[in-house]
């Protein structure tokens, strides 16, 4: 008897457009039933009866919010692991289409709904070739991407990278027209550490300034100093953000308060400007409201680590995309700015975080990602899926 015969990586990618309509009724049955970060039981238990569904398939939930699901191929070989997010957004969606969400207060407004969809529909295809693979997949569907400390970790602390040899994923994105697939090499996507200020000065009437510590007035020195860290304290080729988003402070328009509040966000990439940012902007807080009289309490939370992409991955998988789809196809990014747990996978195995465009501007689709109007494309489905199936099979040796 003869040995099954491989299928080709054009093969299996030619079979992606059966699943088309099957990836995009998933979606939208997860967009209509989004659910927030750890608490989503409901998308869980759905992805854990469609990949139980599936032969070939070990299934298990590493949590409760969670699943894996692993395809060992008919012999051994290379271990590669995909990874989907799952959770959604506390956004009220303001989308009037047929799959809007019928959940008030929860939105999938970041694509994770296309994210899973997408990487069920390669399980459902891998697991139809199983006995002419080598190596095995381990589909990861992660919980809680959208709110530190995130779901990645707690998934690597669970076992679910041990063995892997390379770890890929993706994310839809809107600001790019559908059809093109972007990849960063090294440095992709930002490390997002957050900040709180509070300052307390001593309130009073708002027509006796003078017998006040006016915690706003200072307030308001310190955020324009703030800026001039990033304006004058760090290389200018050094990418780095500081936004203060939150600055809340009285109760009334004639009553000098007590104390305000100041938080917000800090990005950056390089590990050694990322300890420093937390000093700098400490040392000028401190000065401004000693200077006028006041207190402070600071404190700084390290988010996830940067996403960095594994410079020699990045180059074989730009060569995958080229060779499915066309060179033309294939878009170099710059880092992005965001943020993702992504890069907790990148620090146990070599990965690619790729973008797969989303936008359509000629149907509207354009809102920016957390937006209450964020929409996708869903020709990016099966665009996804036909990268995530060329990209497993390259990296599995087919």
């Amino acid at each position: 008897m003869s040995a099954p015969v491989a299928p080709s990586v054009a093969d299996l990618v030619a079979r992606t457009d059966a699943l088309a309509e099957q990836v995009i009724a998933w979606r939208r049955h997860l967009h209509r039933n989004p659910e927030i970060s750890f608490q989503e039981h409901g998308t869980a238990q759905f992805i854990h009866d469609v990949l139980v569904a599936i032969e070939g398939l070990e299934v298990s939930r590493p949590t409760t919010t969670s699943v894996v699901a692993q395809l060992r191929g008919a012999s051994p070989g290379r271990t590669i692991a995909v990874r989907a997010d799952i959770d959604a957004l506390p956004i009220d969606e303001e989308n009037d289409v047929p799959y809007r969400s019928t959940v008030r207060g929860a939105m999938h407004a970041c694509g994770h709904d296309g994210h899973t969809s997408i990487v069920l529909g390669l399980a459902t295809l891998l697991a139809g070739a199983r006995d002419q693979l080598a190596g095995e997949v381990r589909f990861i569907f992660q919980h809680a991407e959208e709110l530190s400390p995130g779901g990645a970790e707690e998934l690597v602390q669970a076992g679910v990278m041990d063995g892997v040899h390379e770890v890929i994923g993706l994310h839809l994105w809107s600001s790019m027209p559908v059809g093109k697939i972007g990849l960063v090499t090294g440095p992709a996507m930002a490390a997002p550490d957050t900040f709180q200020c509070t300052i307390t000065g001593k309130g009073g009437h708002a027509a006796l300034p003078h017998d006040t510590v006016d915690p706003i007035a200072i307030g308001a020195q310190v955020v324009t100093a703030l800026q001039q860290i990033v304006a004058r304290q760090v290389d200018p080729l050094e990418p780095a953000v500081l936004s203060v988003t939150q600055f809340i402070a009285g109760t009334a328009f004639n009553v000098i308060p007590n104390s305000a509040y100041l938080s917000g966000t800090v990005r950056t990439f390089d590990p050694a400007l990322r300890r420093l940012m937390p000093e700098r902007m400490e040392r000028l807080i401190r000065g401004i409201t000693e200077g006028f009289g006041a207190t402070y309490d600071f404190t700084y939370e390290l988010g996830y680590r940067p996403v960095v992409n594994d410079a020699a991955l990045t180059e074989r998988l730009a060569g995958v995309v080229s060779r499915t789809f066309g060179a033309e196809v294939l878009e170099p990014l710059r880092p992005v700015m965001g943020g993702e747990d992504f890069s907790a996978y990148q620090q146990r195995a070599p990965g690619v975080f790729a973008f797969v465009g989303a936008g359509n501007a000629e149907r509207g689709i354009t809102y920016a990602h957390h937006h209450p109007r964020f929409d996708i494309d869903e020709a990016s489905l099966g665009i996804g899926l036909r990268y995530l199936t060329a990209a497993t099979l390259e990296l599995l040796g087919v």
